[in-house]
């Protein structure tokens, strides 16, 4: 059981997006935490809050319609709820960094990608360009990207899905963040893109002790790749324990069908 501190802690989140047909709940009352070193996975079918929630996190859920309604989201014991925007900048990419499900809406079209994983250093670092250049090189190499300086030169288009995946990687890791949240990292990508990507995450936790929070409706994914697992639905956690006593021992009806909904391969007779 872990028993040190989290470095990042939900505690009893609420949020709404207040639409013209009225508001809709989202995130009702949850809670979590994530320690360094380990994969907390948070999971549930499409609707059941658990991007919301992660989205909060960075307070990148758009604000109007979304409003923060009740709750604390606290790095270190700092509430970033209550943190100012620009203090909030300073928080993303640098503490706290995110991996979203498609590189192509996320990465600029029109940046080098190279640039790109730069720029991060250049806003929370204060690197010189050519500073800032190398370490990014550096910071694709170790994603597994082949002939790094060639690619960097490159722009988003010109990389496959899995090469653009292992971009986001190295953008959002480059800072040495403390917590890496990965939303469904692996949506867009084949099987075996799948297994590539997430091994690197895996392997890159292991390297630099980060927290991840890995944001999935795949429950085989969860299986391979978690420590403790959050269920969710409707908004709320309904489960949650290593993976090991979700997955053995459910106590919730929603957990037992969302095990019983994962394909399995049954030998042939």
């Amino acid at each position: 059981m872990t028993t040190h501190a989290p470095v990042l802690e939900i505690r009893d989140l609420h949020v709404d997006f207040r639409l013209a047909t009225g508001p809709v709940h989202a995130v009702r009352g949850v809670s979590l935490a994530a320690h360094a070193g380990e994969t907390l996975a948070v999971v549930g079918e499409s609707g059941s809050g658990k991007s919301a929630t992660m989205l909060a996190a960075l307070r990148l859920n758009p604000e109007p319609p979304c409003v923060y309604s009740g709750g604390e989201i606290l790095l270190d014991g700092r509430d970033l709820l209550a943190l100012p925007e620009k203090r909030l900048r300073e928080v993303r990419g640098n503490d706290v960094a995110m991996v979203f499900q498609d590189p192509m809406t996320s990465l600029d079209p029109l940046q080098r990608v190279g640039n790109q994983v730069a720029e991060v250093l250049r806003t929370h670092r204060g690197a010189s360009r050519a500073g800032a250049r190398t370490e990014a090189v550096r910071a694709l190499d170790e994603v597994g990207i082949p002939d790094p300086e060639l690619r960097a030169r490159q722009y988003p288009h010109e990389l496959s899905g899995g090469l653009r995946q292992r971009v986001m990687i190295a953008t959002a890791l480059v800072g040495r963040p403390r917590v890496l949240i990965a939303d469904e990292p692996t949506t867009a990508l084949d099987v075996t893109v799948q297994r590539q990507i997430l091994d690197l995450i895996a392997e890159l936790r292991a390297r630099h002790g980060m927290a991840v929070v890995l944001v999935t409706h795949d429950l085989g994914v969860v299986a391979e790749t978690a420590d403790r697992v959050v269920v969710m639905n409707a908004g709320r956690v309904v489960e949650h324990g290593t993976v090991a006593e979700v997955f053995e021992t459910p106590r919730q009806q929603y957990t037992r069908d969302l095990l019983a909904a994962t394909p399995r391969l049954e030998p042939t007779s």
